[in-house]
């Protein structure tokens, strides 16, 4: 399987790079802005850089050639969203992974949805977010998309839960370790189980009113 990373430079995207290059024999192509200065192959044998912007679309139709999926790091940017999803369209490519937030259906209940909602609630990038959602959701492509929660690092926990998109959200926060291994978990998942799906991201056993780290 050939693999597009969007947004590359990113922590997630840089641990997802080492768990696919390390745990598959799966080729990548990471994308970001100054791509060439900012990454580093690590095995030119199955690596390919591209420096780019996301609203470049020539661009990314250049780097989807051959490419079965797609992630993407960031929604935070509805340009930028309608700008892959249309060169997805144009590339023939229809597998996409996209990491969202938590909050954008307004499905995060009681003391931490309300101190969610202060925190990111009704900002641009919030704003955003929710219209790329839409766009992703009202497209043809086969889609996973990921609602996380507050992240933070913590080697050796991957623990995580999901929760369908329709019922309250659960976790206060989630590793990024934990979020690799649920995208690692869907590329390598063989059904169709997790296409059209919109999935919340926390960790087992947090349901608290903010994260530990606040």
């Amino acid at each position: 399987m050939k693999i597009l990373i969007l947004g590359a430079a990113g922590q997630i995207s840089r641990m997802l790079t080492n768990e696919l290059l390390n745990n598959t024999d799966h080729s990548i192509v990471p994308y970001a802005r100054n791509g060439h200065k900012r990454l580093t192959i690590i095995d030119d044998s199955r690596e390919v850089i591209f420096g780019g912007d996301f609203k470049d679309k020539d661009k990314l139709i250049d780097a989807m050639k051959d490419v079965d999926l797609v992630y993407i790091n960031d929604m935070g940017d509805d340009e930028s969203t309608k700008s892959i999803i249309d060169a997805m369209h144009e590339a023939g490519v229809k597998r996409v992974i996209a990491a969202s937030v938590l909050g954008i259906y307004d499905e995060v209940p009681g003391a931490f949805g309300e101190w969610n909602k202060r925190m990111i609630g009704g900002s641009p990038r919030m704003l955003s977010q929710i219209e790329s959602a839409r766009m992703l959701e009202n497209s043809t492509l086969d889609y996973t998309l990921l609602r996380l929660t507050w992240l933070y690092n913590q080697v050796g926990n991957t623990k995580y839960l999901i929760t369908q998109n329709g019922e309250p959200f659960k976790g206060a926060q989630v590793t990024r370790q934990a979020v690799t291994k649920l995208i690692m978990d869907i590329i390598e998942e063989k059904s169709d189980k997790y296409f059209q799906t919109s999935l919340g991201v926390g960790e087992p056993d947090t349901d608290w009113a903010k994260p530990s780290f606040y």
